[in-house]
């Protein structure tokens, strides 16, 4: 089941796709090579590792690498992906081993145990668990390759035209992104599958075929089976054309990726974004802002309903409104002129704590990201002579008030008053000693557990890290 990695977190990387006159008359080793150093040079001590299904489109890329290997002086190993989504999927793992020994090439066998849920894509879910695996197991600088070929870009394409993507969508499969801690490299994106074939056949190359490629029931197969076969009748360079229109789709997303990403760095206020910013925009233009910077954020972009949602309502909402908006992976909430993404499965609620012992443990974890620590610190305000040991932190329930020199505060308005947003204040820890708070995170801190001015006293200062997931 041969799908693009559009479910996967890679990212784009600027001008390094071929032009399409890199299109080969036929498919060889030495054309190869200059494809290569087109995406990777220099070749001489790279490490490769090439994606082995053992089918045709990897079986030719496996042998014309191996051909190459020694002339170009990089490494080359393989790993093969058995889903166990089929009966003969140890056969076919057996035999990519087999096939890679001939070659003198490494192929370790990765196994996985895919558990599908009502509702979820088969193809969607097997694709992103295969490329988690493949570089889960990838060694620091060296490439992961794939055998994606011309004919896969077309299937590609269309299936984003018929899920109504947009540029970015459309634009296809690049021959080199980002992925992980490396990169991944399409080589063969210029070649027909007609050439593969040709190459395969000149050297009587044995291979396996995965019966899940005639499963109609996968949007891909019933593509590939049967409209392509008809579109090629009427149009035989369908694959061909539809890749010149990749390359241009490609360059035009590269521009409004670049667009975007100044107009976010002009609205930015820290890590967020300023609401009176991105409402001078236009709509298209605040869509196109928002993805990029979600996308800079590190989180899966949001559908097309949700990104209406946010670039519309959500901006529009009146000064006050605290409005929220989930998708799988991400979050957005709005406080005040600021906008700020999340993760969305960061807790709202922190763990709970019943007691810290601050002189043997500095730093006490919150959750994910967070901690509270009291570090030594002569000029620091807190009296750590006359600060009990150990502290109870607590986490806000609502009401609770505080000790100050000029009555009681209640701890809602010291927390607004520090611009703590709403969501967020939950979070902060509240640290106790006989029932009366002691301090709030770093922000406040009960008088009677100040040094005198002149005291020579032992002295120190707390410091409150703030959740990865939500902090502003």
């Amino acid at each position: 089941m041969k799908r693009r990695s559009g479910g996967f977190a890679f990212a784009r990387l600027a001008a390094t796709d071929l032009e399409p006159t890199a299109v080969p008359e036929r498919f060889t080793s030495r054309w190869l090579g200059s494809r290569l150093r087109a995406l990777d040079a220099p070749l001489r001590g790279r490490r490769y590792c090439l994606a082995f299904s053992g089918g045709l489109d990897s079986s030719v890329l496996l042998t014309a690498l191996a051909a190459l290997r020694s002339r170009e002086g990089f490494s080359l190993r393989a790993l093969h992906v058995d889903h166990g989504l089929h009966a003969d999927s140890a056969r076919w793992a057996a035999a990519a081993q087999k096939q890679a020994r001939g070659l003198r090439v490494a192929c370790e066998v990765v196994r996985l145990r895919i558990v599908h849920r009502r509702g979820e894509s088969l193809e969607a879910l097997a694709r992103q668990q295969r490329y988690a695996a493949l570089t889960s197991r990838l060694a620091s600088q060296e490439r992961l390759l794939t055998a994606h070929h011309q004919d896969d870009q077309l299937e590609t394409m269309l299936l984003a035209l018929m899920r109504g993507s947009g540029v970015r969508g459309l634009s296809g499969m690049e021959a080199c992104s980002a992925i992980a801690h490396t990169r991944l490299l399409r080589p063969l994106l210029p070649v027909s599958r007609a050439q593969l074939e040709q190459f395969a056949r000149v050297r009587r190359l044995n291979w396996s075929e995965d019966a899940s490629n005639v499963d109609e029931r996968f949007d891909r197969n019933y593509l590939r089976r049967q409209l392509l076969p008809r579109l090629r009748e009427r149009w035989p360079a369908a694959a061909a054309t539809a890749s010149r229109s990749a390359a241009h789709l490609a360059e035009a997303q590269g521009l409004l990726e670049r667009l975007g990403r100044r107009a976010a760095a002009q609205a930015a206020d820290g890590a967020a974004l300023r609401i009176s910013s991105l409402r001078r925009l236009s709509m298209p233009e605040r869509r196109n802002v928002l993805r990029c910077w979600i996308a800079g954020c590190g989180l899966p972009a949001p559908d097309h309903r949700r990104l209406r949602e946010i670039a519309g309502p959500m901006l529009e909402a009146r000064q006050d409104a605290l409005p929220r908006v989930r998708w799988g992976g991400g979050e957005l909430r709005r406080h005040g002129d600021r906008l700020l993404a999340m993760a969305a499965q960061s807790a709202d609620s922190p763990v709970s704590i019943a007691a810290w012992d601050w002189r043997g443990r500095p730093w006490l974890p919150l959750g994910p990201g967070a901690a509270l620590g009291l570090i030594a610190d002569r000029h620091g305000d807190v009296n750590l002579s006359a600060l009990p040991c150990p502290l109870r932190v607590e986490f806000r329930r609502g009401g609770e008030r505080l000790h100050a020199a000029h009555g009681r505060v209640v701890l809602k308005d010291l927390l607004q008053s520090q611009g703590i947003a709403p969501w967020l204040r939950g979070s902060v820890p509240l640290l106790r000693a006989g029932g009366r708070i002691v301090a709030v995170a770093d922000l406040w801190l009960d008088a009677a557990y100040r040094p005198a001015s002149d005291a020579a006293t032992a002295r120190g200062r707390f410091r409150w890290r703030r959740s990865t997931g939500g902090s502003e």
